[in-house]
Parts: C-alpha cells; structure tokens; sequence
C-alpha cells in the first residue's frame, strides 16, 4: 500500500521543473519529464505529483 503524493498539479507540459516551492522548504531544482503512457511524475525531494493534463481528463 503506497500513501497518497502530498500534493498534486495539473500541469500541461511534458517536461516540468520542480523546487520544492518556498525559501526555506525548497529543494534543488530539478527537471522532470511526465511519461505519456502513465500521465504523470513524481518529484524525487517532495514526493510532489506532476499529472499531465490529457491525462487527468482520461481519469475523470
């Protein structure tokens, strides 16, 4: 069983930039690019979900 990301974004780019958001809470920034055949990408540092937007139209 796998606990729920803490937090999601619709995004509508393939490839986006995470860094944690904030001054003090941040993380390096890092690029990470959404697969097309699972829709979405989670952030290494933040645990942060990334969901492309074609794809969170298919799970509605």
């Amino acid at each position: 069983m796998t606990a729920p990301a803490p937090e999601t974004k619709i995004v509508s780019q393939w490839k986006i930039a995470c860094d944690g958001d904030g001054p003090s809470l941040g993380h390096p920034r890092v690029w990470l690019s959404i697969p097309e055949e699972k829709g979405f990408v989670e952030c290494g540092y933040c645990d942060r979900r990334f969901v492309h937007e074609s794809a969170a139209a298919k799970a509605k």
